[in-house]
């Protein structure tokens, strides 16, 4: 009986911190642009990608904008050794960023890097965003992006980028400095992740 309790109290206990940091980085993730703090970003760097994770995730997370320290995989593919994040990321930093397909190329390879211990994916396509803006003045409306075909694509992509440039591109907008777009794909970035609990719009 003991050992049914302590497992149901590990599992709230889950359930309560995933909650939490859900409404901690949706008030961040409103607040970066709110605040304007995004336009302070520094564009298409692991810098810039740093300081996104440090904001939306520095309630939630200890290693907020901090390389991991240790490797993580996702089902059989396992993403870069935390051992060379540092040089490879520089690599990535020369990448460049001309055309949307050099840009896709770019963010492929950040999301192989996968910098940080958690909230890769939910950075990562603030950082893709903010390429596109600065280099082609347009953004990803990410709530057109069906969940399955997005996840499919990206894993995909390790191999080829085709499948997602064409799912990104369909999805394109030059609506880049409304805000309901930007909110909708937080609240759409975060379902990627299991996570649509909290309305980003109630916030």
């Amino acid at each position: 009986m003991r050992i049914i309790l302590k497992i149901c109290r590990r599992k709230v206990m889950r359930k309560t911190s995933k909650a939490f940091e859900e409404l901690e980085s949706k008030r961040k993730a409103a607040k970066l642009w709110d605040s304007k703090e995004i336009f302070k970003i520094e564009v298409g760097t692991i810098k810039g990608l740093k300081q996104i994770h440090k904001f939306l995730f520095e309630k939630t997370f200890p290693f907020a904008g901090e390389y991991r320290k240790v490797n993580i995989s996702k089902g059989q593919f396992r993403f870069a050794s935390f051992m060379y994040l540092e040089e490879a990321a520089a690599k990535i930093d020369e990448m460049p960023e001309n055309t949307f397909e050099e840009i896709v190329a770019k963010y492929v390879e950040m999301n192989i890097l996968h910098p940080f211990e958690e909230g890769n994916g939910r950075s990562t396509r603030i950082w893709l965003d903010l390429i596109l803006k600065k280099n082609l003045s347009v953004c990803v409306d990410w709530s057109l992006i069906d969940k399955v075909k997005y996840l499919q694509a990206m894993e995909r992509s390790v191999i080829n980028d085709l499948e997602l440039r064409v799912l990104l591109k369909e999805s394109l907008t030059e609506d880049i400095e409304n805000r309901d777009v930007y909110m909708g794909g937080i609240q759409a970035s975060y379902a990627y992740e299991g996570q649509s609990e909290v309305d980003i719009y109630k916030l």
